[in-house]
């Protein structure tokens, strides 16, 4: 008597989920270079106050702020100074909540130093296609947070399969204050939502370029591909430094 075989055992979500990578396990609530990010935003808009700047366009001009003219004249550290000024305490204390929680996401999934990588690099995206859209002036961290949204939103598609996140409520925060800042970039006349797009696009096409480091560790070739595009960073980070001093 030949035995029945039994039917294929069907593969569930479930049966899956122990060769997921729990993203959130050993996320760090404290993240080192987002925290310095929005510790230098907080020191240079004391500057901006103190010095007046918030006062007039021609003040929010002389502090660093993106202007189409100033650009034309040669000022192209002016597409990194403006990234790091606001407009008001509201502006600021926006942007440094989303910038906490993106870059706590974005630093953990991709490391530190890769991090930084993305971070200017949307803030340059969002200043360019700013200068397209707008003639200024233009200010705020908001088109480098839009870069870390877009490269989040292309990490968990691209690994959808490879990462399980726990915590869903934070794609819901994250919108409520993509809105937020979209409509404030349609009433405020210094923010620019042709900056928050840019941004966007910018950081989107960066992390397809970028090794999660939550799912692979880097190898030493990845690694000292970093290393060299960190040494580039630092040169427009220092260039940006001199012309902001010198204006």
């Amino acid at each position: 008597m030949t035995e029945t075989p039994e039917p294929p055992l069907p593969i569930t979500p479930d049966m899956l989920l122990s060769r997921r990578v729990d993203f959130e396990r050993r996320m760090r609530r404290a993240p080192p270079v987002t925290l310095a990010t929005i510790a230098v935003l907080v020191v240079v808009f004391m500057a901006e106050v103190a010095a007046g700047a918030l006062a007039s366009r021609r003040g929010i001009v002389a502090a660093g702020a993106l202007v189409r003219e100033g650009v034309a004249a040669g000022e192209y550290w002016r597409l990194l100074s403006a990234t790091f000024l606001h407009g008001s305490v509201d502006h600021l204390v926006g942007n440094a909540i989303a910038l906490y929680i993106l870059g706590m996401v974005c630093e953990h999934a991709f490391g530190h130093g890769q991090f930084v990588i993305l971070y200017v690099t949307s803030a340059l995206a969002g200043s360019l296609v700013s200068l397209l859209t707008s003639p200024g002036p233009s200010v705020g961290a908001s088109g480098a947070i839009f870069g870390l949204q877009g490269a989040a939103i292309v990490l968990f598609r691209a690994h959808r399969d490879r990462l399980l996140l726990r915590d869903r409520r934070v794609g819901f925060v994250l919108l409520v204050w993509a809105i937020y800042t979209i409509v404030g970039g349609l009433l405020t006349p210094l923010i620019d939502n042709g900056a928050h797009l840019g941004g966007a696009l910018g950081g989107a096409l960066v992390a397809r370029r970028l090794d999660p480091v939550v799912l692979t560790p880097l190898s030493a070739a990845q690694a000292a591909t970093v290393r060299r595009r960190l040494w580039l960073i630092a040169a427009v980070l220092a260039y940006t430094v001199w012309g902001w001093l010198r204006a």
